[in-house]
């Protein structure tokens, strides 16, 4: 069952949708263009990969199963820079 190539329009959708579950599960509160760049741009990156690697699929499910964990990684240093410049808390606050 081959789903044929994701087309521009296609691919903005469903890295949007990758990059706002990442963005989610990373909890880094990214601007919603963050979200569909991080999507879009971690799909590609890692859909070039895969295809070096010799996984040939080419649909819109591996285009959001691909932006999903390509988001993910993409927004790592944003959630660790967000978790690091936070003020400190004192111990009696809960």
């Amino acid at each position: 069952m081959n789903e044929g190539p994701v087309d521009w329009i296609s691919a903005l959708v469903v890295g949007g949708a990758a990059g706002w579950m990442a963005n989610k599960f990373m909890h880094a509160h990214a601007h919603p263009l963050t979200d569909v760049a991080a999507g879009v741009v971690g799909a590609v990156v890692l859909n070039a990969i895969a295809e070096w690697a010799g996984f040939h699929y080419g649909g819109w499910i591996e285009f959001l199963v691909f932006g999903f964990f390509g988001a993910c990684l993409l927004l790592l240093p944003i959630r660790l820079i967000r978790v690091r410049s936070r003020p400190k808390r004192s111990t009696d606050d809960w």
